[in-house]
C-alpha cells in the first residue's frame, strides 16, 4: 500500500519508472572529461612564464621597427653625399647638427646617412631572408623527411644523397653559388635553401622511424589505415615540438650566415645587416666612428638571440608532456 502511495505521489506509473533503455555503442564510448585543445594548452604553458612574455614583446617590437619604421621614414643612403659636414658624425655631434632629431641618435655613416635608419632597413632585409628561408627549408624538409622515414626505397636513395651532400661544407657551397650568380636577395635565398632542407629532412626521418613502429601505428596498419593518414594523425602531432625546436635553431642561423658571408665579402648586394657591418668594418677601430659598426652588430645579435629563445621555449611548450 505504501508503494502505491509513492507512485501516485510522483504522478508516474510503474512502467514509466522502470522502462528499458536502448543500447548505443556510440553513446557508451563517450567519456565525461573536459575538452582538450592542444594549441590552447601550448600557449597556456608558454605564457605561464613571464620571461616568455617579455621576450615575445621584445621580438614584436623588433619586427615592428624593422617593417613599419622604414615605411614611415624616407631613407636615402646617398641623400647627404655631397655634404662633407655630416659624414661620420658621432651621436652627440649628429644630434646637435640636426637639432635633436632622434633619427640621428646613433650618428651618421660614411655617406652622411643616418646609422639608425640604415640599421632598421638592414634588419628588415635580414629578417625577411631568415623567415623566407625558414619557411622553404622547413616545408621541404618535413615533407621529404616524413616520406623518407616511411619508405624503404626512398630511404636507401636519400641516404646516399645525404652521405654525399651532407659532407659538403655548407658555407663553401653558399659561397660558390653567390660567386656563380648575381649576389642578390633571391640568390641568397636559393643558396640557403638548395641543400638547407637536407639536414632537417634527416632529423625528421629519424623521428618518423622511431614513432612509425609503435603499437598503435601497427594496429592502424592492420586495420587498413592509409600511410598518409597515419603520418598526419598519428606521427606529425607527436613531432610538433621537434619541428618548432628545429625552426627555432634554423631561422636565427640564416641571419648568422648572411652576416658572416657579408663580413668575408660574399654577401648580397642589398643593404642588409651583414652588408652594413662589412662596409663599416674600418669604423670599428676609428675613434668616434664605432657606432657605425657596432649598431648593426648589436641589433643582429639581439634579433638572433631573441628569435632563438622564443622558438626554443615555444618548442618546449609544444611538447604534450608539459601539459600535465
Amino acid at each position: 500500500m505504501e508503494h502505491d502511495f509513492d507512485l501516485k505521489k510522483l504522478g508516474m506509473t510503474e512502467e514509466e519508472l522502470f522502462s528499458p533503455v536502448a543500447h548505443s555503442d556510440l553513446e557508451s564510448e563517450k567519456i565525461t572529461a573536459p575538452r582538450y585543445s592542444y594549441w590552447q594548452s601550448v600557449f597556456r604553458v608558454f605564457f605561464r612564464k613571464k620571461l616568455n612574455i617579455v621576450i615575445l614583446s621584445v621580438l614584436a617590437l623588433l619586427i615592428a621597427f624593422a617593417y613599419i619604421y622604414p615605411m614611415v621614414t624616407e631613407y636615402d643612403k646617398f641623400g647627404e653625399l655631397l655634404n662633407p659636414d655630416v659624414k661620420h658624425l658621432s651621436p652627440r655631434a649628429a644630434l646637435e647638427y640636426y637639432g635633436g632629431n632622434l633619427r640621428y641618435m646613433l650618428g651618421t655613416g660614411a655617406a652622411g646617412q643616418s646609422t639608425f635608419d640604415a640599421m632598421w632597413n638592414g634588419a628588415r632585409i635580414s629578417i625577411s631572408l631568415a623567415f623566407i628561408c625558414g619557411a622553404i627549408n622547413m616545408t621541404i624538409g618535413v615533407l621529404i623527411g616524413a616520406v623518407w622515414g616511411f619508405s624503404k626505397k626512398v630511404d636507401a636513395f636519400m641516404m646516399e644523397v645525404y652521405n654525399v651532400l651532407g659532407n659538403v661544407p655548407y658555407i663553401l657551397l653558399i659561397s660558390v653559388l653567390l660567386m656563380l650568380f648575381p649576389p642578390t636577395f633571391w640568390t641568397m635565398v636559393f643558396a640557403l635553401t638548395v641543400t638547407g632542407w637536407l639536414s632537417i629532412a634527416y632529423q625528421i626521418r629519424i623521428q618518423v622511424v622511431i614513432i612509425r613502429d609503435r603499437e598503435y601505428n601497427l594496429a592502424s596498419r592492420c586495420l587498413g589505415t592509409s600511410t598518409g593518414k597515419i603520418a598526419m594523425k598519428n606521427i606529425l602531432p607527436f613531432m610538433t615540438s621537434v619541428i618548432v625546436t628545429l625552426l627555432a635553431t634554423e631561422i636565427p642561423s640564416y641571419i648568422s650566415y648572411e652576416v658572416f658571408l657579408a663580413y668575408i665579402g660574399r654577401g648580397i648586394s642589398e643593404m642588409s645587416l651583414g652588408r652594413l657591418i662589412f662596409e663599416a668594418e674600418s669604423s670599428m677601430v676609428t675613434p668616434g666612428w664605432q657606432f657605425e659598426f657596432w649598431s648593426p652588430v648589436a641589433i643582429s645579435a639581439i634579433i638572433t638571440v631573441v628569435l632563438y629563445v622564443v622558438g626554443l621555449n615555444l618548442g618546449d611548450a609544444s611538447d604534450p608532456r608539459t601539459h600535465m
